[in-house]
């Protein structure tokens, strides 16, 4: 395979984005705040013109409806949200606050932080370096913050303790290159999505 740009951003913001609970596979909607910010942005080229991929929550999938230029949208699960199992739906502080030793221990293992019937970064690279893979041609896909951190680690050996390498503008494409054996670097980050 040679190596394949790609460009990833997150979805329009939801309610939860604003009240800052864990989402993971709990399937929210954007909030009219979401909808409007997506229906504003239009991809930069030369990703504007290229296959658009989302993941299948809807609040990925609105965003990729909406954003502009207009395009087909293809759902691919494994660009799906990081699950975080029980703690869905809670905050990190309210986590923090109730979970004692056990969540400590978890946000502790970096790479491995894995919530009760839920998912680790680790899984998720895995995930999205066997998504990034079969890519064939350039795609712009939609999906959401821990994947992309997901990524960010996946590109740079980030082991997920400390200050992330690089800071990511959650209102911007960011555009990486896939190369062999799902191996993915980074081309440029943080390239705004409004005119």
């Amino acid at each position: 395979m040679r190596a394949m740009p790609f460009a990833i951003l997150r979805h329009a913001p939801t309610v939860w984005n604003g009240e800052g609970r864990l989402q993971g596979l709990t399937d929210t909607c954007l909030s009219p705040e979401g909808e409007a910010a997506a229906r504003a942005w239009r991809l930069p080229p030369p990703a504007d013109r290229w296959k658009r991929m989302s993941s299948p929550l809807q609040r990925a999938r609105r965003t990729a409806e909406l954003m502009q230029p207009s395009a087909a949208v293809v759902l691919d699960s494994r660009l799906r949200e990081m699950s975080f199992g029980l703690w869905e739906g809670f905050t990190v502080k309210e986590l923090r606050a109730t979970g004692g030793e056990q969540f400590a221990a978890a946000e502790a293992a970096g790479l491995d932080f894995h919530p009760p019937g839920g998912e680790s970064p680790r899984m998720t690279m895995v995930r999205l370096s066997r998504w990034s893979a079969t890519l064939t041609e350039p795609v712009v896909a939609v999906s959401h913050k821990a994947a992309i951190r997901a990524l960010l680690a996946l590109a740079t050996g980030w082991n997920m303790l400390g200050r992330p390498p690089h800071k990511l503008d959650w209102t911007s494409a960011h555009f990486f290159v896939a190369h062999e054996e799902g191996r993915v670097s980074i081309e440029r980050l943080n390239v705004p999505l409004t005119p």
